[in-house]
């Protein structure tokens, strides 16, 4: 029983081949409402460009790498209304964004999901620069990204700040990864409070490590190489992984019984 009370969904172990599966039927999707896609991967890459913007304006461009590198934390959230129309399009329901925004906005646990989301993200960057001072300096500034990289790849303390960076960044991708691979797909179909949708989240990946990690990697490197044109590719990998991970979460978690 979830805390709330109400039976916990049920989740079921996958493979490889799901994950390949996933991908296809998202790629259909994408191909079948190419113009809610586009909408949504537009919105995500405007998002980032203007906090590189920012961050341009504010001398701290050196952010880039790892801003591109996080930004893959934050796409389940972003992409929910993807999952809508996937689920839409399963069901044989209208698709219309008056209709997406309305599903969305109706589930109110979606909405500590994303504050958890976010959470993360904001670490996600505090402790990159948290790792510039402590190992390359506490004053450390770079006029360029040029020079961060120069640093970074030609010195003692940059080659350590790379590999710590990584490494921790990894274990908080993986984190987040874990919390969120099926929570906000679950909280859009079903009435469950946002602690058992992370649980569920949790024991998909514990059930099923090394696909489920395959699946993480897929995303990051995706997501990550879509980025590196000014967040443009991103505006077409986001609604196909979008759409990928809804029909990979009607894989993981069954139906529930009639």
């Amino acid at each position: 029983m979830s805390i709330s009370g109400k039976v916990d969904p049920v989740v079921r172990p996958i493979a490889a081949a799901d994950i390949a599966e996933a991908l296809g039927q998202g790629l259909r999707d994408f191909q079948a409402k190419p113009l809610y896609g586009l909408a949504f991967g537009a919105f995500y890459a405007v998002g980032g460009i203007v906090i590189l913007l920012c961050l341009t304006a504010f001398g701290m461009v050196y952010l880039a790498y790892p801003l591109a590198a996080g930004f893959a934390l934050i796409g389940p959230f972003v992409a929910i209304g993807l999952y809508e129309v996937s689920r839409r399009r399963e069901t044989g329901e209208a698709i219309s964004m008056r209709a997406i925004w309305s599903t969305v906005t109706s589930r109110s646990e979606i909405g500590w999901m994303a504050f958890v989301t976010l959470f993360i993200f904001v670490i996600w960057m505090y402790q990159v620069r948290l790792l510039i001072a402590l190992l390359i300096g506490l004053n450390a500034s770079f006029s360029s990204l040029n020079e961060f990289i120069t640093v970074v790849l030609t010195t003692d303390e940059g080659l350590v700040f790379l590999v710590v960076g990584n490494l921790v960044g990894a274990a908080l991708s993986l984190v987040l990864f874990s919390l969120t691979v099926v929570s906000f797909p679950l909280l859009l179909e079903r009435d469950v409070d946002f602690i058992t949708a992370m649980i569920t989240s949790v024991r998909s990946v514990v059930m099923s490590p090394l696909p489920m990690i395959g699946w993480a990697a897929v995303i990051v490197v995706l997501l990550a190489i879509s980025a590196l044109p000014y967040f443009l590719g991103l505006v077409v990998t986001l609604p196909v992984l979008g759409h990928a991970t809804w029909h990979l979460y009607r894989r993981i978690v069954a139906p529930v019984a009639a």
